[in-house]
């Protein structure tokens, strides 16, 4: 199955992070000037994604994506080249209007069930000891990104073999928060 490739940083197997990590620098593609954004907390949640709207690398399926909780997330260095890729989406992600690299992603909306956490992508980082990635969420979403559906099964099978539960959604115990969430907003 290796022959499937999901993400760079994964293909090859993966670290599960270091015991006692405190955080990194991620940078954006540019040769310079690059936008610089500290995330001052391990990551939570680290996943491949393969929705249509997380940043990929070139060639890539999946994304590769982690969160923190918002405090813990700034930018520290050329704030000014960044832009919000789609101000209607529920994740306002902040990209560098030069490489087009996500930088984070930041919920606005207070009543979002996971508003508080920034996404990011630990992949950015040259800091070793994040949390490896926990399982595959939306997988059959790579259809819309141009993956034929007939190589699904093997894509599934190869997320397996790299120990990534593949989900067509997110975690069982993301959802459980989701509706937790909605299940509180409902009774208020």
């Amino acid at each position: 199955m290796s022959n499937v490739l999901i993400h760079p940083s994964v293909d090859n197997g993966f670290s599960a992070g270091s015991e006692g990590f405190s955080g990194g620098t991620l940078h954006c593609k540019c040769a310079d000037n690059k936008v610089e954004v500290t995330v001052s907390s391990q990551c939570a949640h680290n996943h491949v994604c393969g929705c249509t709207k997380c940043w990929k690398p070139e060639g890539a399926l999946f994304s590769q994506i982690a969160v923190a909780p918002r405090e813990a997330v700034s930018v520290t260095a050329n704030a000014d080249k960044l832009e919000i890729v789609d101000e209607t989406a529920a994740i306002q992600r902040h990209a560098c209007r030069e490489c087009g690299t996500h930088m984070y992603g930041r919920i606005e909306n207070a009543d979002h069930p996971l508003y508080g956490f920034d996404f990011f992508h630990t992949e950015l980082s040259d800091d070793a000891g994040w949390a490896g990635p926990e399982f595959a969420a939306f997988v059959s979403s790579i259809i819309e990104s141009g993956a034929d559906p007939a190589n699904m099964d093997a894509v599934r099978s190869r997320l397996r073999e790299l120990g990534l539960e593949p989900y067509d959604c997110l975690s069982p115990p993301l959802m459980d928060a989701i509706a937790t969430h909605a299940a509180k907003q409902a009774q208020a």
